[in-house]
C-alpha cells in the first residue's frame, strides 16, 4: 500500500505540474501575436509574458505553509481548480488590460511546483529525495507543452481556445489527482506561521535561493522569452519558435534528475561549480553569435542541460535545510527562484528597445553567474576549513 501510494503521488503530481505548467506558460507563445493585435511595445510584449511569473512566484511561500499545515494533496487539487477561472475567462478577454489581469491571475498554476514538492517529500526517505526532486522537476515541460501547442491551436481554432483548450485540460487533470491519491497523516505537532518562518534565520536558506534564482530563474526566462528572441532575431514563426523552446525545455526537464542523481553521489555543491562554471561559458558564447543561429543555437542546448542539472542539484540541498519545514523552505527557494525568472524578460525588452540587440542580457547572465560561483567555491572552503579544525581539536 506504502509502495503503490508513493508511485501515485510521483506520477500523478508530475503530470499535474505538466499541465500547471503549460497553464503558467500560455502566454509566452502568442506574446508576438498579441503584440500586433494590440500594437504592443517590446516592453508591453515583455510584460505580458513575466506577470504570471510574478504571482506565481511571490505566491509559493504562502502556498508551501499553507500545504504544509492543512495538507498537500488539498491544497494542491484547490490550486488547480482556481486556476481553470482565469484561464477560461481570459478566452472572453478583449483588450491588453483585461489580459494582464487575467494573466496575473493565472499565475497561480506556477505555485504548484511548491505544492507538488511539499507533497511529495513526505513520501520517500532522504537518500532518494535528489532523484525524486529531479522526477517532479520533469513537471517543467509543461512549458514545453505550451510551446509545442498553443501556436498550433491558434492557428487551428483561434486565440480564445489557447486559453479554453488549457482550462478543459487542467479540469480533468484536477478530478484525476484528486481520486487518484492519498493524503499521509498530518503530525501531531501542527506548526504555526511563526515555526514555518523559522526557515529564514538560516543562511543556507538564502544561499540556495540564490543558486535557483540563477537556475530555475534562468530556465524560466529562456522558456518564456525564447519564442520571442527567436521570432525578433532569427524571424521564426511562432510555430518554429515554439518547436525550438520546446527543444530547450524538454532538453533542462529530462536531464534535471540525472543533476539531483549527480548530487546524491558526488555531492551537490561539487556538481554545481562544474554547472555554474559552464553557465558562464555558454552565456559568454551566445552573447557574441546572436548573429549566428547554429553557434546560438548550440549554446541553448548546452545551456539547457546546465541550468537544468543546476536546478537538480541545488534542490538535492533543500530538504536538508529543515526536514521538518519542507514546505517552507521550498516555498522560500522556488518563489526567488520564480522571480529570477521574472526579471530578465523584461530586462531583455529594455535591452533590446535601447540597444538594438539582446547581447548585454546574456553578459548580465554571466556575471550572476560568476557571483553564484564565487559564493559557492567561498563556501566549500569554509566548510572544509570548519571541518578541518574541528578535526585537529578532537584530535588533540
Amino acid at each position: 500500500m506504502q509502495a503503490r501510494g508513493q508511485t501515485a503521488a510521483l506520477v500523478l503530481s508530475t503530470v499535474a505540474m505538466v499541465i500547471s505548467f503549460a497553464v503558467w506558460s500560455v502566454f509566452s507563445p502568442i506574446a508576438s501575436t498579441l503584440q500586433e493585435q494590440y500594437q504592443l511595445t517590446e516592453t508591453q510584449r515583455s510584460f505580458i509574458i513575466v506577470i504570471p511569473i510574478l504571482l506565481g512566484s511571490v505566491m509559493r511561500i504562502p502556498m508551501g505553509i499553507i500545504a504544509d499545515k492543512y495538507g498537500a494533496r488539498k491544497v494542491y487539487t484547490l490550486t488547480m481548480l482556481f486556476s481553470v477561472l482565469p484561464m477560461f475567462a481570459a478566452g472572453f478577454a478583449n483588450s491588453y488590460g483585461a489580459l494582464l489581469f487575467w494573466a496575473f491571475l493565472i499565475g497561480m498554476a506556477g505555485t504548484t511546483f511548491t505544492i507538488a514538492i511539499t507533497y511529495v517529500t513526505k513520501w520517500f526517505p532522504a537518500e532518494k529525495q535528489g532523484l525524486v526532486l529531479g522526477i517532479i522537476g520533469i513537471g517543467n515541460l509543461g512549458t514545453a507543452v505550451a510551446s509545442f501547442t498553443v501556436p498550433s491551436i491558434v492557428n487551428l481554432f483561434g486565440l480564445q481556445w489557447a486559453f479554453w483548450g488549457l482550462a478543459f485540460a487542467l479540469s480533468i487533470m484536477t478530478v484525476v489527482f484528486w481520486l487518484g491519491t492519498k493524503e499521509l497523516p498530518k503530525p501531531k505537532e501542527v506548526k504555526t506561521l511563526k515555526d514555518a518562518l523559522s526557515v529564514t534565520k538560516y543562511k543556507a536558506t538564502w544561499v540556495l535561493s540564490l543558486y535557483y534564482f540563477l537556475t530555475f530563474g534562468g530556465f524560466v526566462a529562456f522558456s518564456f522569452y525564447l519564442p520571442t528572441l527567436l521570432q525578433e532575431t532569427f524571424h521564426f514563426s511562432p510555430v518554429d519558435a515554439g518547436l525550438n523552446v520546446a527543444v530547450f525545455v524538454v532538453a533542462a526537464t529530462l536531464i534535471r534528475p540525472i543533476g539531483g542523481y549527480l548530487a546524491d553521489k558526488l555531492g551537490a555543491n561539487q556538481v554545481i561549480i562544474f554547472l555554474f562554471s559552464g553557465i558562464i561559458l555558454s552565456a559568454s558564447i551566445m552573447a557574441i553569435n546572436l548573429d549566428n543561429f547554429s553557434v546560438f543555437s548550440i549554446s541553448c542546448i548546452v545551456m539547457a542541460l546546465l541550468l537544468g542539472a543546476g536546478n537538480g542539484a541545488v534542490f538535492k540541498l533543500v530538504p536538508a535545510v529543515s526536514p521538518n519545514n519542507t514546505g517552507a523552505v521550498t516555498g522560500i527557494i522556488s518563489a526567488i527562484g520564480g522571480i529570477g525568472g521574472f526579471f530578465p524578460p523584461l530586462v531583455m525588452g529594455m535591452v533590446k528597445e535601447v540597444t538594438g540587440t539582446y547581447s548585454s542580457g546574456f553578459i548580465l547572465l554571466a556575471l550572476f553567474a560568476a557571483g553564484c560561483l564565487l559564493i559557492n567555491v567561498f563556501s566549500i572552503i569554509r566548510t572544509s576549513t570548519t571541518t578541518f579544525r574541528a578535526n585537529n581539536v578532537n584530535e588533540n
